[in-house]
């Protein structure tokens, strides 16, 4: 199967600061890859490259086999790449249909007459949601009324309405409690199973072992682990989350003599 995104070991500079250093990723259709690390691991760069906010120095980057250079976000949008960051691009007193919709409003009428469908935008808006099993109460209730977790879904939704074959995932379960990331989630894997390629950035190992199949770990820039499911534990995965050794490290510097 042709991945819908590669990276074959990717760097990137910032001047004299090496972000990034010999990273790989790969994302399929119909499968979710998480990204793990702490703060400073080079996530936010990865990010960036993947939606086209940034080109890397070395490497290569793939898109359905295509060797590339993204050049902008809306040339990552345009090749079906579509990223979700943790502070929503919203407009918190519009209503949930028309931050649905920011930017590619459809209208109707011709000439000075044209004006936004808003019926259709409505409509539209409620079945998408409820395609992906969102069931909110009134689409017409201004967006930052809704949790963030409902919040995360409708930009879920969104995504892939408006056909995005890439879903990058930027912390969404980050200032959530268990039960709004349990909901996030929930949507997360209603995405990969409408057959997109989901991205997951996170630090929780047990948000990304309840949905991933691959795993990349990144520390301090670079690539320390590369996993399938069927190859990790959730307490491996953990161990080497939490930095294996240096834990080990500090955990005999803190025993008590």
């Amino acid at each position: 199967m042709t991945s819908l995104v590669e990276l074959t070991d990717v760097s990137k500079n910032y001047g004299t600061v090496r972000a990034l250093e010999g990273v790989s990723l790969e994302v399929r259709s119909g499968e979710i890859t998480c990204v793990l690390g702490d703060n400073g691991a080079g996530k936010s760069t990865l990010i960036k490259i993947v939606a086209g906010l940034h080109r890397h120095d070395g490497g290569t980057l793939r898109i359905e086999g295509e060797e590339t250079t993204l050049s902008s976000p809306r040339e990552a949008l345009d090749r079906g790449i579509a990223t979700v960051y943790q502070d929503l691009a919203v407009v918190p007193l519009m209503p949930v249909w028309r931050n649905f919709f920011l930017g590619s409003e459809p209208r109707r009428g011709a000439g000075p007459f044209k004006r936004l469908d808003i019926d259709l935008m409505r409509r539209t808006t409620r079945e998408a949601l409820l395609r992906m099993g969102i069931d909110l109460r009134d689409v017409d209730q201004p967006i930052g009324t809704l949790s963030g977790g409902e919040r995360q879904c409708v930009a879920i939704a969104r995504a892939v309405h408006f056909g995005a074959k890439v879903l990058i995932l930027d912390e969404p379960t980050a200032a959530l409690g268990v039960k709004q990331s349990g909901v996030v989630l929930k949507y997360v894997a209603a995405a990969r199973d409408e057959g997109l390629g989901v991205v997951l950035i996170t630090h929780n190992p047990h948000h990304a072992y309840l949905v991933g199949d691959r795993f990349v770990l990144l520390r301090r820039g670079t690539m320390v682990g590369n996993h399938t499911r069927d190859g990790i534990t959730l307490d491996e995965l953990t161990q080497q989350m939490a930095g294996g050794s240096d834990l080990d490290a500090l955990r005999h510097e803190l025993e008590r003599g």
